[in-house]
């Protein structure tokens, strides 16, 4: 049994020592920007801007953020259906922020956003330059801040820390509707 187990105990060493299966990182995952997907955070707000029927912000977000995804998903039910326009940045301490822009309710954009079974229950308000932002619970213990601009419900929701939160939360208030 003991001469089983160190064969089993050899091929499974081989088998990470070939494949380079196992990496010892104390201090958590590292975040590597040039293997992660990358898109033009301006040019798809512009282009997504052309497709639907509300103004849509392009922030000028902090320097070293980096743009790693943009889509469009449908948001709520009925006639109260619309989309929404989600991009996401991954910061420079390796947290990922994403922002939704939709014309659709409050609710059903928060729990398309914080995850299935989430209920829009607020938890709090956060002034930012003289906006309240509305702040819901989300899965994994990741915040969703939630603001009205116009007819436009914008949603910020990720792993980054409140500082992150904030700086999205300014450039978002400070960025003029895209021009289509």
């Amino acid at each position: 049994m003991v001469l089983s187990l160190i064969i089993l105990l050899v091929i499974v060493g081989a088998t990470l020592w070939l494949n380079r299966g196992c990496q010892f990182s104390p201090n958590g995952p590292a975040v590597d920007p040039s293997a992660l997907p990358s898109v033009d955070a301006s040019r798809e707000l512009s282009s997504a801007a052309r497709r639907v029927d509300y103004p849509v912000r392009s922030p000028a977000v902090p320097a070293g953020w980096y743009a790693n995804s943009a889509n469009t998903v449908p948001v709520g039910t009925g006639a109260d259906a619309s989309t929404a326009v989600r991009v996401g940045w991954v910061t420079p301490n390796g947290t990922y922020l994403r922002l939704s822009q939709s014309k659709a309710q409050i609710e059903p954009l928060v729990v398309l956003e914080a995850g299935g079974g989430v209920s829009a229950t607020a938890n709090g308000t956060m002034d930012v330059a003289g906006t309240k932002w509305t702040k819901y619970p989300g899965k994994g213990g990741e915040p969703s801040w939630v603001t009205s601009l116009g007819n436009v419900q914008v949603l910020i929701t990720g792993s980054g820390s409140e500082d992150e939160f904030r700086a999205l939360a300014t450039a978002v208030q400070d960025a003029r509707p895209v021009t289509q």
